[in-house]
């Protein structure tokens, strides 16, 4: 605080001073800065309401016109599938499925699924699920001639049970196919081959009429940070140049310990989600799924393949 100077006057001495004087006299004793008086926000209490309800009011218009356009749009894709179901279904005939095929100019040489446990179905349950997917989708690929699927499941469950997969897709063949059962190859990074029954260790993966890899997420990008490091080190032991260090090369090592690129990769989910599925090998990959649909179904994968036959592939320089 500033001290100031005390002086004693009198009050008759006051009486003569002018009003100049008195001003002076006063000066030291008055703040240098006028003080500024802020002056609180005025309540409106009315208009406050008034934006509040307007705001609850426009939510909510949007909230419901949202779902309005959902549940539309759910329904349309329901009875696009029963119209579907209605006109094109197996029946379990590999001769209907190459029915439906007929007229596509191309079908892929190697097509990709990307298949999960749904919430709630564990253990025995959704191990049994999942085998069954894999089964119907393997007799499909069968009827319209692609030698060659790839089943990804982010866990690794399909891989811990290859045999038991064999034994299930062999028998759902059988149902499809009777007597003339197409030969069966299953086989994974890393684990050996299982063909018409038999563990195998050297046998190719053209030796089958229709080979299925099973992937999980371990085969994705811990694969890629592997070969990065040890090409680092090739390189730091002067094993390997630099220079020789291509795009080709990659590709060439990942085809060779993981799989080549599919032509074509189906989601059977509602929403485009990869869930660590292997990156590299979906470059140049047709990757079709369909809104709204929670299960695999024989629709979804022919809309898959006509939509894979209408496809203009453009490629950069």
């Amino acid at each position: 605080m500033v001290a100031y100077p005390r002086i004693k006057i009198q009050r008759s001495d006051v009486d003569k001073l002018d009003a100049h004087e008195r001003e002076k006299l006063l000066k030291p004793y008055l703040p240098t800065k006028p003080l500024k008086v802020t002056k609180g926000p005025k309540h409106q209490p009315v208009r406050m309401f008034l934006r509040t309800q307007l705001h609850f009011v426009v939510f909510t218009a949007i909230h419901m016109l949202f779902s309005l356009y959902i549940r539309f749009r759910q329904a349309f894709h329901i009875v696009l599938d029963r119209v579907f179901a209605i006109l094109y279904y197996h029946h379990r005939a590999p001769e209907l499925i190459r029915q439906d095929i007929r007229g596509l100019e191309r079908i892929p040489q190697h097509l990709s699924v990307i298949l999960e446990t749904k919430h709630g179905e564990h253990g025995l349950a959704g191990l049994e699920k999942l085998l069954d997917d894999v089964a119907e989708i393997s007799a499909w690929c069968a009827g319209a001639g692609i030698p060659m699927l790839s089943v990804y499941e982010k866990t690794g469950i399909l891989k811990d049970h290859v045999q038991r997969t064999h034994r299930t897709v062999s028998s759902k063949l059988h149902s499809y196919f009777g007597r003339h059962v197409p030969t069966l190859q299953i086989h994974a990074p890393h684990i050996p081959s299982f063909l018409n029954g038999d563990e195998s260790d050297g046998v190719s993966s053209s030796a089958g009429h229709l080979s299925i890899l099973l992937l999980s997420e371990g085969d994705g990008r811990a694969t890629l940070v592997d070969l990065t490091k040890t090409l680092t080190e090739m390189s730091q032991r002067n094993k390997l140049s630099a220079d020789d260090i291509s795009l080709d090369l990659i590709d060439a090592e990942i085809s060779e310990s993981v799989m080549a690129e599919p032509d074509l990769l189906i989601l059977f989910g509602p929403y485009v989600k990869l869930q660590g599925y292997p990156p590299w090998q979906v470059r140049l990959t047709e990757i079709y799924h369909s809104q709204d649909n929670c299960g695999v179904g024989y629709q979804v994968f022919l809309r898959a393949l006509y939509n894979f036959a209408k496809a203009q592939m453009k490629f950069g320089r």
